[in-house]
């Protein structure tokens, strides 16, 4: 796995000869083998850092360790290099992990591909990204979901850069799971990171255990955060605020917190709309995220600042730091300071490139209990987009540190066509080394689906989210304006009944919290049971003995033990 090519690029009529003739001399013997993936588990190891040397291969090389592998192959897409690994009989109902360490001669960096092209139709698609330098391995780790089976298929590697020469792959590894083991391993995480054990111990007032005691236990409040977007349309309007307090504890702002609703000439600041959605949250004990201070891409940048040059704009920029957060200031337990940065630049590139750490640390000390965000699309979504790769994510991240950010939050936009979701939780992994809070900050599914299409996809993604060990909250981007229409995605029609989108919302609540549990202490006077974090209201009776209480599941490896000392029924 350590074989190497050069570039060669060929004219497209020369494209699918080339391809054959290789299979073809690579098949000269029989089919390889397929692995079984039988009781392997998912590795959610992942690195960011560059390493002298590569770590070993994840499952063993998985069904690579099978795989044909040639330094023959040539493509005419730009920047292809060999090596290149020919598959076999891959599934169309299989999720397929990837994962290499890779290694560029040339250029000091440059983004590598991982792609895979299935012969039947010669399509490709990208299954992972790395950003590779030439003194060191870095981690790719990626993956893919086939639309149709394929017969033979070849993963093979590709650079954006022009000037580089040659890739090297070692310790690569495809490991293939079934929908069922793919399911199994979101559970197993779900009961690892979103559920605890619970022992309540019943005692009498001599403290001797109570045999048979009565236990009902009810979850008052969700820990994991889960909302929506919504607008100023919600004010006044009781059906919609009815039915979003009915499932959702987190709420973001669909556009009334951005500058160019603030401030839309400058001096002249209206913050109506957003007060008001505040006073609706607050009042229903819903949290919000501040959404955002500033926008790099110019298009959403209030035109009366993008006239603003050097000193004045400046001298904007504080002032609106300066007003929004002291307005609001404990109110928002996020802020996303600056938003789609790693597509555009406007702020950076009239300010210079320590704008936005100055943006950070001047937040920072004006809402020193907010935590602040990076935002941005793309980076879960797909995996062609190398501007926001996670790699290019962390880069961006290590920027902001150097200069004296101490960075807090990752956000994930979110706004997907049809995932694929092995690639997200590949993305998932790397981006949680960090040890960062992420959320899934605005996820919506392309509304070039059809209704049941959208709901599907919507459905795997919320899975995916939920079960990934880093993920700390997910918000829908569904706000609904005047006309019952959404940004790509809406829950509900215009009379709040469920479209099959909402639908999948509602079962995922119902899943993902313990409305009640009821039984009965044992022979040692306990009662267990395992519940989703969040506080709970617990009754305890037996004969004319009763307790009551509450408590709370915070995450914790530790079973949660409470003791209740049941008295005498007034």
């Amino acid at each position: 796995m350590e074989d190497a090519g050069s570039l060669l690029l060929l004219p497209p009529p020369a494209r699918r000869v080339l391809i054959i003739l290789a299979l073809l001399l690579l098949t000269a013997g029989s089919l390889a083998r397929r692995a079984s993936s039988d009781a392997v588990r998912y590795d959610y190891r992942a690195y960011t850092e560059c390493k002298p040397h590569p770590e070993p291969a994840l499952y063993n090389g998985g069904i690579l360790g099978w795989a044909s592998k040639t330094t023959e192959f040539r493509i005419d897409d730009e920047g292809n290099y060999s090596p290149a690994f020919v598959l076999y009989n891959l599934s169309a109902a299989t999720a397929y992990s990837f994962s290499c360490w890779v290694k560029l001669e040339g250029p000091a960096s440059a983004h590598v591909k991982a792609r895979i092209l299935t012969l039947e139709n010669a399509a490709s698609q990208c299954i992972g990204t790395a950003l590779v330098r030439n003194d060191c391995w870095s981690f790719l780790k990626g993956g893919f979901t086939l639309n149709a089976a394929s017969q033979t298929s070849v993963l093979y590697f590709q650079t954006v850069s022009p000037d580089a020469s040659t890739i090297s792959i070692k310790s690569a590894s495809l490991q293939p799971f079934s929908p069922d083991q793919w399911n199994q391993h979101r559970e197993d995480r779900i009961q690892l990171n979103r559920k605890r054990f619970v022992n309540i111990h019943v005692s009498d007032g001599n403290g001797s255990r109570v045999v048979g005691a009565k236990v009902a236990v009810h979850q008052i409040t969700r820990d994991f955060p889960f909302g929506s977007a919504i607008s100023r349309t919600i004010l006044g309007n009781k059906a919609y605020q009815d039915w979003f307090t009915a499932r959702f504890n987190a709420a973001v702002f669909e556009n009334e917190l951005k500058w160019y609703a603030t401030e839309p000439s400058p001096g002249k600041e209206d913050y109506a709309a957003a007060d008001e959605l505040l006073r609706f949250v607050q009042s229903n004990d819903v949290m919000a995220r501040g959404h955002n201070i500033f926008w790099e891409d110019p298009k959403y940048t209030p035109r009366w600042v993008k006239n603003l040059t050097g000193s004045q704009l400046r001298a904007a920029v504080a002032g609106r730091i300066e007003s929004l957060l002291s307005r609001y200031k404990g109110d928002f337990v996020h802020w996303d300071v600056s938003n789609e940065m790693l597509h555009f630049d406007f702020y950076e590139n009239r300010l210079g490139g320590n704008a936005t750490a100055e943006f950070f640390a001047t937040a920072k000390r004006a809402d020193p209990l907010a935590t602040l965000f990076l935002n941005d699309f793309n980076v879960v979504e797909v995996c062609d987009d190398v501007s926001s790769s996670a790699d290019s994510y962390v880069s961006r991240l290590r920027r902001l540190a150097d200069a004296g950010v101490t960075f807090e939050g990752i956000g994930l936009e979110g706004h997907f066509g049809r995932p694929n979701i092995p690639y997200v939780r590949a993305v998932l992994d790397k981006l949680g080394t960090l040890r960062l809070p992420v959320w899934l900050t605005e996820i919506d599914i392309s509304s070039s689906f059809d209704q049941k299409t959208k709901a599907a996809y919507l459905e795997e993604v919320l899975r995916e989210g939920f079960a990934h060990p880093a993920v700390d909250g997910i918000m829908l981007w569904t706000a609904m304006d005047a006309n019952a229409s959404c940004y790509q995605m809406c829950l509900t029609d215009g009379n709040f009944s469920n479209l099959p989108a909402g639908e999948v919302v509602d079962r995922l609540l119902g899943e993902w919290q313990t409305r009640e549990v009821l039984g009965a202490t044992n022979d040692r006077g306990s009662f267990n049971f395992s519940a989703f974090l969040g506080e709970y209201k617990l009754s305890v009776t037996y004969q004319n003995l009763s307790a009551e209480g509450t408590f709370s599941l915070a995450r914790s490896d530790d079973t949660k033990h409470i003791n209740v000392r049941l008295r005498v029924s007034a």
